[in-house]
């Protein structure tokens, strides 16, 4: 059996003490689902509410602007605004609370760089002899060149810097590969992006929700997005319930102990490289006929949604949404000294 996990609070004197700014891009958000972000505007919007919730002092907004110019009276920065539709925008909102001296959650802007960058991702993961697929980076200017790509029958095509698989395309041949990068590199939506390519592996993925406890990383319950079809590519749209997939697959809890056993070690062999991370999310493409585990990415600052991964997994160790937020948050700001 798991250990038991005891989530953290925060002193009241500290919520009445602290003012912490919420970042996020739809956290105002009361409409429906949205035509772009779909659930995510959903998730932004919950995550509000639950800040609220717990009493705390706080300022909300929807853009960077507030901290252009180091507003005062911000003790601490609890940002979600992630993808802000321009290249590498992942690192903006780190690199401008450390420009304000203003203490904030996750990662710092280096890290964050390094895991949000798929290519650097993978290259870390391989150094601590965690498996991990070959794959090739095109970064946007660089040549193109079938030199350095994996030899596969099918390849995923994807922005190397990319979210809830938004821009992932499937390719068969050099000629689709090549057509495909030109696509990311082109992108006028988001400014043109690097590719990355790496072989179609068949499974599922199973995702590894981590959070940071009194100074120590923590992997709460597991859970797997298992396949209908081994051979199907998730899209966006699908991530954002933006079209229907409820008969492809489904999220369920990942309870193999020899599996979780295996996933925990190389988890614990990718995190070394990120701490302090306050909360990440690893994730694994995992064939449960042959028992092989691969390292596909790591996303710090990822979904919180009680509908997604950390939710469910929040649920599983006996914990409610709002456990789940105080105890991320609480973390933080003891990691900065605020309480």
């Amino acid at each position: 059996m798991p250990q038991k996990l005891n989530p953290l609070r925060i002193p009241d004197a500290a919520k009445e003490r602290l003012k912490i700014l919420f970042l996020a891009k739809n956290a105002l958000w009361e409409g429906e689902l949205h035509p772009k972000d779909g659930n995510h505007a959903y998730y932004h919007q919950e995550m509000r509410r639950v800040l609220e919730g717990l009493g705390l002092n706080l300022e909300i907004s929807q853009t960077h602007d507030i901290l252009f110019d180091a507003p005062s009276g911000i003790d601490f920065v609890f940002p979600l605004l992630n993808r802000a539709g321009f290249f590498n925008s992942e690192m903006l909102v780190p690199l401008l609370c450390e420009k304000a001296g203003i203490p904030y959650l996750g990662a710092n802007p280096i890290l964050r760089g390094l895991s949000d960058d798929k290519h650097l991702a993978k290259r870390s993961a391989a150094q601590a002899d965690v498996p991990t697929a070959p794959w090739a980076v095109y970064r946007k200017g660089a040549p193109v060149s079938a030199e350095g790509l994996p030899k596969a029958s099918r390849y995923v095509v994807k922005p190397n810097n990319s979210s809830a698989s938004w821009g992932v395309e499937d390719a068969r041949d050099w000629d689709s590969v090549a057509a495909a990068v030109k696509r990311i590199h082109e992108d006028p939506a988001n400014g043109g992006q690097d590719a990355i390519v790496e072989p179609f592996l068949d499974g599922s993925d199973v995702e590894v929700p981590v959070v940071t406890i009194n100074g120590e990383p923590q992997i709460l319950p597991m859970l797997i997005f298992r396949q209908a079809d081994p051979s199907h590519l998730r899209t966006y749209y699908e991530k954002r319930d933006l079209v229907d997939r409820s008969q492809k697959y489904s999220l369920d809890p990942f309870t193999d102990p020899e599996m979780v056993a295996r996933i925990s070690e190389l988890t614990k062999r990718v995190w070394q490289e990120y701490r302090p991370f306050d909360y990440g999310r690893f994730e694994f493409r995992v064939n449960e006929e042959t028992g092989e585990i691969t390292f596909l990415e790591l996303n710090l600052n990822c979904n919180l949604w009680s509908q997604k991964v950390f939710g469910r997994a929040a649920v599983m160790a006996g914990w409610t949404q709002e456990d789940l937020i105080e105890t991320i948050l609480a973390e933080g700001l003891a990691r900065h000294g605020l309480i």
